[in-house]
């Protein structure tokens, strides 16, 4: 206990120290922006990996909570006249009550009978916001309101920095807590083997549908943090490459790993950045960089280097 106390506060700290410090080196408002879009992947990839890592369930189409989220802040000011700031709750609200309902059904299902149905999912709600253009925008997408606060308006990429490098240390502190909790414990049973969690006497199917409301939230709440950071949004947001992408956050960071998410984040958000010195052969290198490194850290990145250490320095 004593060791998983230590580890969950290192976590936290680094952090902490990496969102207070990295402004010191911004020279720009475009390093703010893409630090803010990293922020924004980690949290929902957190998420994910509460589901994935923590619980050992599978879903392609977690992009479609995130597009609840972002069209909930767009479409409750310009339609209702909500404020933004309410729209996030709302958003996330309807979206864990989505993966509620969504979530006892599926649930049921393993391996990769669940990832077709959760990409399912993710390509309905994708049709969805495509087609209902009267109320979304169609393909074309739709205008966010700024986030306001009284006379306040919230903009420009400084000012998402801190929101969105807040929200993630708030949201990584939960998962934290939640991986040393009881029920943490039970979800980590559970990743190994769901015969075994249920003769231990642990509720199997109500773990799993938590884990995967839970993991809801965490996207819509995301979703919401980059809808009102760029004003714009379309149906992408919600698409099936956009939840492969997140999947790929959980397994190049480290599954299970809360700071893994955030590598994970970084590097799928940055090196595109890097890399577009090297023009065609971008994606390619990109490519090559993610199979490298599945390669020599098939655990993720962070397990993969803490398991290197704690080799050499046992």
């Amino acid at each position: 206990m004593r060791r998983n106390f230590s580890n969950r506060w290192m976590t936290l700290l680094i952090l902490v120290a990496l969102v207070a410090a990295l402004p010191l080196v911004f020279s720009s408002g475009y390093y703010y922006r893409v630090a803010a879009l990293v922020w924004i992947s980690a949290l929902a990839a957190i998420g994910l990996n509460i589901l994935m890592g923590y619980a050992g369930q599978v879903s392609l189409g977690h992009a479609g909570f995130f597009g609840i989220g972002a069209y909930a802040v767009a479409i409750g000011p310009a339609r209702f006249g909500l404020a933004s700031w309410l729209c996030i709750l709302f958003g996330a609200v309807l979206s864990g009550a989505v993966a509620w309902l969504v979530g006892r059904p599926m649930l049921r299902l393993k391996g990769h009978y669940l990832a077709i149905g959760t990409l399912g999912f993710g390509v309905l709600i994708a049709l969805v916001l495509t087609s209902e253009s009267e109320w979304t925008g169609g393909p074309d997408g739709i205008a966010v309101a700024r986030l306001a606060f009284a006379d306040i308006r919230i903009s420009g990429p400084a000012a998402w920095y801190w929101i969105s490098g807040v929200v993630l240390v708030l949201g990584a502190w939960l998962a934290l807590n939640l991986e040393d909790s009881s029920a943490g414990r039970a979800l980590r049973a559970l990743h190994d083997s769901e015969i075994a969690t249920a003769l231990c006497g642990v509720d199997v199917a109500r773990h799993k549908l938590w884990a995967f409301v839970l993991a809801a939230v965490y996207a819509s709440i995301a979703g919401s943090e980059l809808a009102l950071f760029d004003g714009f949004i379309t149906p992408d947001m919600a698409g099936f490459l956009h939840s492969i992408e997140l999947v790929a956050m959980v397994v190049l960071g480290g599954m299970g790993s809360v700071l893994g998410s955030v590598v994970g984040a970084a590097l799928l958000v940055t090196l595109p950045q890097l890399l577009t010195v090297f023009m065609e052969y971008e994606q390619a290198l990109l490519g090559l960089i993610i199979m490298l490194a599945m390669i020599f850290l098939r655990l993720g990145i962070v397990p993969g280097i803490q398991r290197m250490l704690a080799r050499r320095f046992p």
